[in-house]
């Protein structure tokens, strides 16, 4: 008789201890599982210069545009150079000119690639630029090739960097 209650309660005690477990690892997977969510690697990452241009990278490729407050500064812009298609660019040399009221305006290569398309769209409205400088008024498309500069920014230093400019 005294080996079955032991023996039951052997059995409760390996039943509470699994149960404990179980709660354990539902717990430290229902901390863990956010941070799992935050560490994968973005689709896409928005870069910006200190010539502020913008640069969205996703899967090799870039988008290339002004930022707001280059259009700001360059004023109404009334025509796009635009650099052509199969076109090699290397980092830091002039790909695109903008023509404004005020003046003409260089945007820079923030990378070396190929230029993999252009925003047909400002032949006709040059414009997008002023109204919707970084979505509808991007300039062109470059595939990267090599490394992205360590030189490139994020939204926050960016946002650091005119803060001081403007001190």
């Amino acid at each position: 008789l005294a080996q079955a209650t032991l023996s039951r309660k052997a059995h409760r005690i390996r039943q509470e201890s699994q149960q404990i477990m179980s709660m354990a690892l539902v717990r430290t997977l229902r901390v863990a599982r956010p941070a799992l969510r935050y560490t994968s690697p973005r689709l896409f990452s928005t870069y910006y210069t200190k010539t502020h241009e913008w640069f969205k990278v996703e899967d090799g490729v870039g988008t290339l545009g002004i930022t707001d407050y280059a259009q700001d500064q360059l004023g109404e812009v009334v025509y796009a150079d635009l650099p052509s298609e199969g076109q090699s660019v290397e980092s830091g040399a002039t790909v695109v000119s903008l023509e404004s009221v005020k003046a003409v305006g260089e945007v820079y290569s923030p990378v070396d690639g190929e230029v993999v398309g252009i925003n047909e769209a400002l032949g006709d409205e040059p414009g997008l630029v002023n109204s919707a400088a970084q979505d509808g008024g991007w300039l062109c498309k470059i595939k990267v090739t090599g490394d992205l500069p360590s030189s490139l920014m994020d939204q926050a230093a960016y946002d650091k960097l005119l803060k001081e400019s403007s001190a």
